[in-house]
């Protein structure tokens, strides 16, 4: 179990490079966690990104879990409706 430990950046100009990050992982393992407990000022492109991985991962059966998980990514996702789809509700 791969755990990609993600940059503290999630503003929109970061949105890209999360995308990159996490593209390489999108059909590796049964399961992928995501460290993301350094997350500080955090953009909705950047939250969307993460949804549409975890889902996509979903969809082929592999799990994804995010753990640690800083606030401001948790707060985004409540604030967006995406809280349940990424496992932080």
């Amino acid at each position: 179990m791969p755990t990609v430990a993600l940059s503290p950046e999630w503003g929109i100009e970061a949105s890209e490079g999360l995308k990159a990050a996490l593209a390489v992982h999108l059909d590796t393992a049964d399961e992928v966690v995501l460290a993301a407990g350094e997350a500080g000022r955090v953009h909705s492109a950047s939250i969307q990104v993460l949804a549409a991985f975890v889902r996509t991962r979903r969809q082929s059966g592999r799990t994804t879990r995010i753990a640690p998980c800083a606030a401001a990514v948790r707060d985004a996702a409540v604030s967006l409706g995406l809280a349940s789809e990424l496992g932080l509700a």
